[in-house]
């Protein structure tokens, strides 16, 4: 009887982590990696060792962020009890900050040691070994500050072009580089897909949070673009995202299976509906989850379609 009280705790602990650690948004990770490596396939330079590492590298980034995302709100006081999105362990009570700190504390390390060993493993010029540390360093820091911090950028609705910039320029590119060693500018074009992609999971959830967020001082960019608009905004971005992806195809003259990914399209398409539709905050709830599937899937079919080429 006292062992079945004991482990109660324990478990609700367990599961108080789970939700900080928020393990479904790591395929917003692995789609910039997946992306980046097809691109790499596609130019006859795959390293799967270096994939590898550098899909270990962002999920652990992505881990860090979420930590430090719901330190931040906790510490702020912005996550209460009348936001629509989940409250996590830390708003719950049953994660201190003393533990919070020290998670954040281990997953920098991690970070640190899996991104030092996919820098050495991949980097072949000192040049290159300098560049690749600096930009690690700087996600480090923009993980944390997204929220952490006197000014948080994600508190100037900063946190878009983030996102934009990790989730799709950084991760895709950085990505097809370390496998590749040269620079391509067409990349760019399926990064700015993947990005968008990734931004739209944010916007998203930014639209479902946007009357705490606006009440509790969080100024992201739905809550400065207003309800209506936030809504528009997330359409121009799935539709935006396929139009990034479809250019590349073209440019790169890729055949019949390198547009693969438009058979997303009326999955993308439904859910702009869906949003600009139902203009409910509470509506937003299930179409999180929705959009990193979406995410993800559009990634998939586009790398898919690569190798076919």
């Amino acid at each position: 009887m006292s062992d079945n009280l004991s482990a109660v705790p324990a478990f609700t602990s367990f599961r108080a982590w789970l939700e900080s650690l928020r393990l479904r948004t790591l395929p917003l990770a692995c789609a910039s990696v997946i992306t980046g490596s097809a691109l790499a396939w596609h130019a006859g330079h795959f390293d799967p060792a270096v994939a590898l590492l550098t899909l270990l590298t962002t999920a652990l980034l992505q881990i860090l962020s979420n930590l430090a995302n719901d330190y931040g709100d906790a510490v702020k006081g912005s996550d209460t009890p009348d936001r629509l999105g989940p409250l996590r362990g830390m708003q719950k009570g049953l994660i201190s900050l003393k533990q919070m700190r020290f998670a954040l504390a281990l997953s920098v390390a991690l970070t640190l040691i899996a991104g030092v060993t996919l820098v050495v493993r991949a980097c072949q010029s000192l040049g290159d070994i300098l560049g690749f540390l600096a930009l690690g360093a700087l996600a480090i820091v923009a993980a944390i500050a997204y929220t952490v911090g006197k000014k948080p950028y994600g508190y100037l609705g900063l946190g878009d072009l983030s996102v934009l910039v990790f989730f799709g320029w950084l991760g895709v590119v950085g990505s097809f580089y370390l496998q590749t060693h040269r620079l391509h500018l067409l990349a760019f074009l399926p990064a700015t897909g993947c990005g968008m992609l990734a931004v739209a999971v944010l916007n998203v959830n930014n639209m479902r949070d946007i009357d705490s967020d606006r009440r509790n001082g969080k100024f992201t960019l739905a809550v400065r673009l207003g309800a209506c608009n936030a809504r528009y905004y997330h359409a121009m971005l799935l539709s935006g995202a396929l139009l990034c992806f479809g250019v590349y195809a073209k440019l790169a003259m890729l055949d019949a299976s390198g547009w693969l990914f438009l058979l997303s399209a009326p999955l993308l398409f439904g859910q702009a509906r869906f949003v600009i539709k139902h203009t409910a905050a509470a509506a937003m709830r299930p179409v999180m989850e929705k959009t990193v599937k979406a995410t993800l899937l559009v990634n998939l079919l586009f790398a898919i379609g690569l190798a076919m080429n």
